[in-house]
């Protein structure tokens, strides 16, 4: 499963990776983390061109502070776009606790993978806070 990592979380997602790999999952889940840079998205790019570029691609979105007001903010995208085939949202429900407590990240590691592994029972979710 390919993940489009938010831009403010590269940091993160190089942690995440190293806990999934440290715990063996990539043995059993196929998991990758693509940036903005990767796919050619400004930064500064609006919820709805983000959320419409992650679902065309088939990639999860990784976030963790994503707009929830205004005509092109993420819930709103959501509320207008998704059906029962769109992949979720994963939100990091604390993201500073994430680079600061390892178990925590672990935490949110795990729960990320067990989401994979299940995806299909996630399709059509709008939005996944982990851990």
């Amino acid at each position: 499963m390919n993940f489009l990592v938010d831009h403010n979380l590269r940091g993160h997602a190089v942690l995440l990776s190293g806990s999934i790999l440290n715990s063996g999952w990539l043995d059993w889940v196929l998991i990758r983390f693509i940036t903005f840079d990767e796919i050619g998205l400004p930064i500064n790019s609006d919820d709805r061109v983000v959320w419409r570029l992650a679902q065309s691609n088939q990639m999860i979105l990784l976030t963790a502070n994503r707009s929830m007001k205004g005509d092109n903010s993420l819930e709103q995208v959501m509320r207008e776009e998704i059906t029962s085939t769109s992949l979720p949202v994963i939100t990091i429900s604390d993201a500073d606790r994430f680079l600061n407590d390892f178990e925590y990240r672990e935490r949110c590691a795990i729960r990320l993978v067990e989401i994979v592994i299940d995806i299909n029972t996630y399709m059509g979710v709008s939005r996944l806070f982990i851990p």
